[in-house]
């Protein structure tokens, strides 16, 4: 083998990003509220970045001008020429630009009192100011953790400091359940105090309980239902055999099955399926560390004239603009200091932010037209006319990468006449009639959701019967294990849990 060295000419294409090119991806994959997030940041970070008083155009078309200076050898121009600064000033105009390097080094001062902890608004828009403490007077309460609500509901009982120190071990010990997962004996050799005895740890947990919910720290499901069975009605005697002995036929709806088992009637067992149905199988369920983000659609689709308008939703906020002041600030400044170039790192990256909003807003637009030019039986019929849709087929339209689609897409929504709706429910596979129509995956799903719907209760459709109706009554041919996972899907039961006796 002979090694050496060597030079040698290769031609390759190759796709480089720049900056610019990853900041709009990033931009455009957000959401609208991350989006928003966005913004306040970079207000907090660029000084040569404002809100507008209202919207409009996001970019001053007057700024470029100050970059005009740095192409002449001494600095010096012509007062008479837009975008020169004149070569002597007045003490006035001297004292001005000295006060702008002052108001230049000072920016990370003013930002701190120009955008507090709490409100962040911007001291030229006393008005944002006041709409978001009143979005935030209005705000619901954050949600306590399982542990400290529990703990919260105990603050008045009178306990004294060993069991509060023990109930307060049970509460986080707790899972999002409810549920208590260790029994009380590995439990009591884990406690925060010498001694303790599983006796204690079930004081403790009967206090727990007494404060929150009756089945808080049960071990498993059948525990938790039988906490709640506590004989305040006539049916929980044989509630409570059906939870004990019989549990995984409720589960599967064997009625016929649990009354022979126990000797008592069909009636008598409905009845008491009927409480335990009633009953709470996770006591942690009204308990939650986050709430659900409110959705704020993007697009707004709305009929005019006979006519279907896409567009964006309302702004939510004043745009973005370069500041007025940037000219002078970059025309105070010495050629070539660092002073000076920071800031034109900073007007780029300014200039760079507000067309990533421009651009994504522009593509957002773009595709969902493209979209609701599609499913257009979706807006005047309803989901079972929604039609299959790919992200190529969008990409191709709107002269796009899918990529770019399946960005512009994510997080966004739609207000539509029929509902709010995520802009990627409109993308779904399908199948095609026997009409040689095509039917998305969407619209079979809710015709077999009709089907179960008008089937008799006594004898509901397997899931071979509903893709042999499918077909009958709509041309639609499926095979039944697509039944069963489209059936999953919607959370229907299966056949035998649907019966009624």
């Amino acid at each position: 083998m002979k090694l050496g060295l060597g030079q040698h000419v290769r031609m390759e294409q190759r796709l480089v990003q720049s900056p610019q090119m990853i900041q709009a991806m990033q931009i455009l994959q957000l959401s609208g509220m991350e989006l928003e997030e966005r913004i306040e940041a970079e207000l907090m970070e660029n000084p040569f970045l404002e809100l507008e008083d209202g919207p409009g155009a996001l970019a001053d078309p007057g700024i470029a001008a100050a970059d005009a200076t740095d192409g002449s050898e001494d600095g010096q121009g012509n007062p008479d020429e837009p975008g020169r600064a004149p070569a002597e000033g007045t003490e006035r105009e001297l004292a001005e630009r000295d006060g702008v390097r002052d108001e230049l080094d000072g920016y990370e001062r003013e930002y701190e009192r120009d955008y507090d902890d709490i409100d962040r608004t911007p001291r030229g828009d006393p008005e944002a100011g006041d709409r978001k403490l009143e979005a935030m007077a209005n705000a619901p309460a954050r949600a306590l953790p399982l542990a400290e609500a529990v703990l919260e509901e105990l603050a008045l009982a009178e306990l004294d400091v060993r069991t509060a120190t023990l109930v307060e071990f049970l509460a986080w010990s707790l899972d999002g359940r409810g549920y208590l997962e260790e029994s009380l004996k590995d439990l009591a050799a884990a406690a925060p105090i010498e001694e303790v005895t599983a006796a204690e740890l079930q004081n403790a947990l009967a206090a727990l309980r007494a404060a929150s919910h009756p089945a808080i720290g049960a071990r498993s499901l059948g525990e938790c239902l039988l906490l709640q069975l506590d004989g305040s009605d006539p049916l929980d005697e044989l509630a409570r055999k059906l939870v004990a002995e019989h549990l995984e036929d409720l589960m599967h709806n064997r009625l016929p099955k649990m009354a022979k088992a126990t000797g008592a009637d069909i009636e008598a067992i409905k009845l008491a399926f009927e409480r335990i149905r009633h009953l709470d199988p996770n006591p942690g369920s009204d308990y939650g560390e986050e709430r659900a983000a409110p959705i704020v659609p993007e697009i707004l689709v709305e009929e005019v004239d006979g006519e279907w308008e896409v567009r964006l939703g309302r702004e939510r906020g004043p745009g973005l603009r370069l500041s007025p002041e940037t000219e002078t600030v970059l025309k105070s400044m010495e050629r070539g200091g660092d002073d000076r170039n920071w800031a034109r790192k900073r007007l780029e990256s300014a200039r760079w932010f507000i067309d990533a909003i421009e651009q994504r807003q522009s593509t957002i637009l773009r595709i969902a037209r493209a979209i609701f030019a599609h499913q257009r039986p979706f807006l005047e019929k309803g989901p079972r006319a929604q039609r299959p849709l790919r992200m190529q087929e969008i990409a191709d339209e709107t002269s796009v990468h899918i990529s770019t689609v399946s960005r512009a897409v994510a997080g966004k929504h739609a207000q539509t006449p029929r509902g709010i709706f995520p802009l990627k429910a409109f993308f779904t596979s399908g199948t095609t009639d026997a009409s040689g129509a095509e039917a998305s995956q969407v619209s079979v799903q809710v015709k077999l959701a009709e089907l179960v719907n008008t089937e008799t209760p006594q004898n509901p459709f397997s899931d071979d019967q509903l893709a042999a109706e499918l077909e009958r009554r709509h041309g639609i041919r499926i095979a039944r294990r697509t039944v069963t996972k489209y059936r999953k899907a919607l959370g229907i039961p299966s056949s035998s849990q649907r019966r009624a006796f």
